[in-house]
């Protein structure tokens, strides 16, 4: 006969391994391969900091680059009035097949001008290159142009030319040149008394009627 205390005894005996189990099936889903069932709550906050970081990065990339092209408009404007308004960057609408001028700058020192023109063409993509650019007055006078010897790839360029401007004269047409196809393409129209550049678009042949709506 089993006395109430032996029932007992027993009962608490047969509780300990069933205790057991219960703990060791708590602690398993905290021991599973990340995704599993039961994964740590370490590993949720990891996967989530790895997702945001990217985002965070992205945002000040775009920030640091709006920032960039705002300094370059403003580096380009501090020169003459037009040339921010008047350059043109990669990001506008060209026919790289042409010597597109897309900034001028000038200074004058003891009555010369120096002149700093920057073309942008694809010399990259066909046989011919950017071979000159050339300053002009409103009529068609030549005063100089500035050969160049060699293809610069497919990038805006400078390259500078010292001229004396007649007496009088205060609009000048600067024009690209390609070997290819000739004149075309963004000219730019100067204005030395109201030191303005403005963007116009020109013909395969010379037009020396392209400024008279400018000046």
């Amino acid at each position: 006969m089993v006395t109430r205390r032996r029932l007992l005894a027993l009962l608490g005996a047969a509780g300990v391994p069933l205790a057991g189990c219960s703990d060791r099936e708590r602690r398993t889903p905290g021991t599973d391969n990340p995704g599993g069932f039961g994964t740590p709550v370490d590993d949720t906050v990891t996967a989530v900091s790895v997702t945001e970081t990217p985002t965070e990065t992205v945002t000040g990339t775009r920030t640091a680059n709006d920032s960039a092209h705002s300094n370059k408009t403003a580096t380009n404007g501090t020169v003459t009035d037009g040339t921010a308004t008047a350059t043109g960057t990669p990001e506008r609408e060209f026919d790289l097949r042409e010597a597109n001028v897309v900034a001028v700058e000038w200074r004058v020192m003891n009555g010369v001008h120096r002149f700093d023109v920057t073309l942008y063409h694809d010399d990259d993509g066909e046989a011919g290159y950017a071979d000159w650019w050339q300053i002009e007055t409103t009529d068609g006078t030549v005063l100089v142009r500035r050969d160049l010897l060699h293809s610069h790839g497919t990038r805006e360029f400078t390259r500078s030319e010292n001229v004396r401007v007649p007496d009088g004269v205060t609009c000048l047409v600067v024009r690209g040149h390609d070997q290819t196809h000739g004149f075309g393409g963004q000219a730019m129209v100067v204005n030395l008394e109201t030191e303005e550049t403005t963007p116009v678009r020109q013909g395969s042949e010379a037009d020396s009627d392209i400024a008279d709506d400018v000046c």
